[in-house]
């Protein structure tokens, strides 16, 4: 899988005093204050906090989908706020993967057609490539035997594992992750964190991941928690 998209001699992320502030009518509200983040090759993060705590809008910033109020975001060592939209998106394309707690599937289009699309949207590849690699990562995340099936003849779990390939598929630096497993069983949340641990041993790849749930932080190898818009080490 190629990883040359973000310099290898920088951190694959970098946040710098960032803070984020949305208005309500009058008020300003600080959702984040000066929080600084490094995030290194290879790396399993977990960020804890409870609800409405910034989690989101955090990994929102980190991946680029938002900007911050003040501060700065690093990616390979390069601002985001020094990339035009257009850049920001193909960078985001090439060196990010997103996972949700809700999977995002395209409805009408089957398992092997979505984890196709960030494939398709470069124009890179042949269509047999990418059907190839789009069906071997489908294959890593157990579901062979389901490629032609559309989501809704897809159990939760399923989807999820579709969601997944599909934010592998562009091999990406960094994978996030907002509460994966939220909307799943005991058992089938373990089994997408075991595939998580999988692929980060076989590709290297970086996860950073949302959650509340100490049980799933338990096996990041750093925690860090997010409380009044300040983040910290997780005290052991």
């Amino acid at each position: 899988m190629n990883k040359k998209t973000i310099s290898s001699t920088h951190p694959v992320l970098q946040a710098q005093k960032v803070t984020k502030i949305f208005s309500e009518g009058p008020q300003k509200v600080a959702v984040l204050s000066g929080v600084d983040f490094t995030l290194q090759r290879g790396e399993r993060v977990a960020i804890l906090g409870s609800s409405g705590s910034g989690k989101s809008t955090l990994l929102h910033l980190l991946g680029g989908l938002d900007q911050p109020s003040e501060g700065k975001v690093f990616v390979g060592g390069q601002a985001f706020s020094q990339m035009s939209d257009a850049a920001r998106a193909q960078l985001r394309n090439r060196s990010f993967g997103f996972v949700y707690q809700f999977h995002h599937l395209l409805p009408e289009f089957t398992a092997l057609e979505n984890v196709a699309m960030p494939l398709l949207l470069r124009s890179e590849l042949s269509i047999k490539q990418i059907e190839e690699k789009a069906s071997y990562l489908l294959e890593k995340v157990g579901l062979k035997a389901r490629l032609q099936h559309k989501p809704s003849e897809l159990s939760g779990g399923e989807r999820q594992r579709v969601a997944i390939a599909r934010a592998l598929v562009g091999d990406p630096q960094c994978v996030f992750a907002d509460e994966p497993t939220g909307n799943l069983d005991a058992q089938t949340a373990q089994t997408v964190m075991q595939l998580f641990l999988s692929l980060n041993q076989e590709f290297k790849t970086s996860f950073v991941i949302v959650t509340h749930d100490l049980q799933i932080a338990n096996q990041m190898e750093r925690k860090m928690v997010l409380k009044n818009g300040i983040l910290s080490v997780m005290a052991l």
